[in-house]
């Protein structure tokens, strides 16, 4: 689907950009369906290779949906184009976050979840950049609301975050202050980020103040695992870890198995 989104910007950007995002990739449940998960790959992958790792998982219970990023110019890359679920320039503190970009791949997001029966759990995870609109994701739940102010319409129950960050960090305290609604979600929402400390594409700090600063905003329940020597890629152990914490938050059936 695309989803065309008006400039954020202040004016000085009136154009309009187009995201058509690409192929879905759905991993079946092979047991009853109690959860739904949308899974988010990194700059440059696609759903497909993702989908063919979270099949071998053994967490009968849960539906993957890996969709695709829109190919599109990223300023990292001096322009070249290349999916991504939005446009990255530098990944530092100070870099700017393309909030149009974002606001459109967690609507995409959303819009997958919305056909889910009223009785499953939903959740958002993702690698890398995934991870980071995982994340935003899990802000625009928690306001209920995306950056352009239109109301976020999914009900999320977990949100993992593997070698990622936390976008739009630095506005995030003063979006949830004094709302009651955004606090409450904020308190109950599972949150579990995993990075590499050898991680050298998306530096370990980034992650490590991801959760902290999601911590000081009111996420209570933000679970943060760190391994040694491990890059910008995932492991057993890691996934192993996302298996028991998604089975434990979910209240997934044969969880003890």
């Amino acid at each position: 689907m695309s989803f065309t989104g008006p400039s954020l910007g202040s004016g000085a950007r009136t154009a309009t950009r187009v995201f058509e995002f690409g192929r879905t990739y759905v991993v079946r449940p092979k047991g009853k369906h109690q959860a739904t998960v949308v899974w988010l790959h990194g700059l440059g992958d696609n759903g497909s290779s993702w989908s063919q790792l979270l099949e071998t998982l053994p967490l009968p219970n849960i539906k993957w949906i890996c969709p695709t990023a829109p190919t599109q110019p990223i300023s990292v890359f001096g322009g070249f184009p290349s999916t991504a679920w939005f446009d990255v320039g530098d990944l530092s503190e100070e870099a700017p976050d393309d909030l149009e970009g974002l606001d459109a791949s967690a609507a995409h997001v959303a819009n997958l979840l919305s056909t889910e029966p009223a009785d499953i759990k939903l959740g958002v995870g993702g690698f890398s950049m995934g991870a980071a609109t995982a994340l935003y994701s899990a802000t625009c739940f928690t306001q209920g609301k995306y950056g352009n102010g239109n109301p976020y319409p999914a009900n999320l129950s977990a949100v993992v975050g593997l070698s990622g960050w936390l976008p739009c960090a630095k506005s995030l305290a003063n979006k949830l202050e004094g709302v009651g609604e955004a606090t409450r979600r904020a308190v109950s929402l599972p949150i579990l980020l995993c990075h590499g400390k050898g991680d050298d594409v998306v530096l370990y700090k980034f992650g490590e103040k991801s959760s902290v600063s999601l911590r000081s905003c009111g996420f209570q329940d933000v679970t943060f695992k760190s391994y040694n020597g491990l890059g910008h890629y995932t492991i057993p152990e890691e996934m192993d870890e996302v298996c028991a914490w998604l089975n434990s938050k979910l209240a997934l059936e044969g969880a003890s198995s």
